[in-house]
């Protein structure tokens, strides 16, 4: 048992319903073999505190590998936390896993970022029971070549994050604009941005895009807006080409964005570590980012003084009730592990719907993508509030370019939607890029 565990035995007890679950069902018991089980999560389940020790008290991830010790005698979990940076954490990834050793269980976004690594990962099917698969939303995101038969190459955790604007009351009400009456198009929340900066010293919106997620983020639910929730999917497929107009369109409204004043001056250069902190000093109304801010945003403004809705599209979009978001968590096991087995049995554990709903009372960005998920676990009113949102996108939920493309598209995107908005690259040649980009990685794959 690691030092972890022996200091945390106090906060599994009583958290875990159904240890048994890690184990499938007619097994003789547990093994007393020593054992370890190393994961690499990159910030997404874990959580450290600031010298670098798991956060026992907020880390899912921890509280999970705590518990899945006690009950396997013998059995050691190692969680690595590889860093925020997702470029690089994948490049070190790339690079044990060409050596053959990186560890048993990643932990990763869904979508592109996990199939960009189909040949380091095993197919999840075996491992798993038919039960868990068609009791869990979101395996079609994780799926080899997103075909409806393609190997199952990560297990989907949560019921995904959504990308929202969050607004800042006071500064609205400042301006003379009335919170509840959120616009409706990208247009009209420009227009309530000018007022702001006309009417009072604060900036419209908040912008942190040095690292250019926000762009990720904007052009994700504009080109939905234009084409539907399905649309980077279809790109994936060559189905809709990567240059379709709607991108460019897209592109053009956020370099306009970019260079209409109505963002904190140094909106290029602030890194997204900084974005939160940002926000919350009350300089500006509206701030770009995904309901992971939801207990940020509660904790800085109270109930009362702060809202969220999704980003809106643009006038005249072919689906104008869409949001952008979609499954964000895939938790994959790697080809070359020597324990698969004994990585099966920890999925298992984790998909057991009480040890999901641990998972969405401790975070309250998310539900559980679990169809016995206990709704009364969501106790953020944000969250709330963003599901019954959900409830009233008739057109569905973009699954974001970022969340679809290959690894290295993904990197470039990132890349060209910092320049983008600094007015260094053009739409046209942004969206040139992501199509070369594209067609390479897909040629080579």
């Amino acid at each position: 048992m690691t030092m972890r565990a022996a200091g945390a035995l106090t906060l599994a007890a009583g958290l875990v319903i159904g240890l048994g679950a890690c184990a499938p069902a007619g097994d003789a018991g547990p093994s007393t073999e020593e054992r370890e089980l190393v994961i690499w999560d990159t910030g997404i389940l874990g959580k450290l505190l600031e010298n670098g020790e798991p956060d026992l008290e907020n880390s899912f991830l921890d509280q999970m590998a705590v518990a899945f010790e006690e009950a396997n005698e013998g059995v050691t979990v190692t969680v690595v936390q590889q860093g925020g940076d997702i470029t690089a954490n994948s490049a070190q990834f790339q690079a044990a896993s060409i050596a053959g050793d990186g560890p048993d269980i990643r932990i990763q976004y869904a979508g592109g970022p996990t199939l960009s690594f189909a040949e380091f990962f095993t197919d999840l099917e075996p491992l798993l029971t038919p039960e868990i698969i068609d009791s869990m939303a979101g395996f079609n995101v994780n799926r080899e070549g997103f075909s409806a038969d393609g190997r199952i190459l990560g297990m989907p955790y949560g019921a995904g994050n959504l990308f929202t604007v969050f607004q800042n009351h006071a500064v609205l009400e400042e301006a003379g604009l009335d919170p509840a009456d959120t616009p409706d198009t990208w247009e009209e929340l420009l227009a309530n941005g000018q007022q702001v900066v006309d009417q009072t010293d604060k900036n419209g919106f908040w912008v942190a895009n040095l690292e250019g997620y926000v762009g990720a983020w904007m052009i994700s639910a504009l080109v939905g807006g234009e084409l539907g929730e399905t649309v980077f999917t279809q790109m994936y497929a060559g189905e809709i080409p990567v240059d379709d107009p709607a991108m460019v369109e897209a592109y053009e409204a956020f370099a306009a964005w970019g260079a209409s004043g109505l963002t904190n001056p140094d909106a290029g250069q602030v890194s997204n570590g900084d974005s939160t902190a940002g926000f919350v000093s009350g300089n500006s109304a509206y701030y770009l980012v995904g309901s992971w801010e939801n207990n940020n945003m509660l904790d800085a403004f109270g109930e009362e003084g702060v809202s969220s809705f999704f980003i809106p599209v643009l006038d005249g979009a072919a689906h104008p009730n869409i949001g952008a978001g979609g499954p964000e968590i895939a938790i994959s096991v790697t080809e070359y592990s020597e324990n698969k087995e004994l990585a099966g049995e920890f999925l298992r554990f984790l998909a057991d719907p009480a040890n999901q709903d641990i998972f969405v009372k401790l975070n309250q960005t998310q539900g559980s993508n679990h169809r016995d998920g206990d709704p009364a676990m969501i106790e953020n009113p944000l969250l709330r509030e963003q599901f019954e949102q959900l409830a009233e996108a008739t057109d569905g939920v973009t699954f974001a370019f970022d969340s679809v493309m290959p690894q290295a598209t993904i990197d470039l995107f990132y890349r060209v939607n910092a320049g983008v908005f600094l007015g260094t690259i053009t739409p046209q040649d942004a969206v040139a890029q992501l199509k070369a980009s594209y067609e390479s990685e897909i040629a080579n794959q």
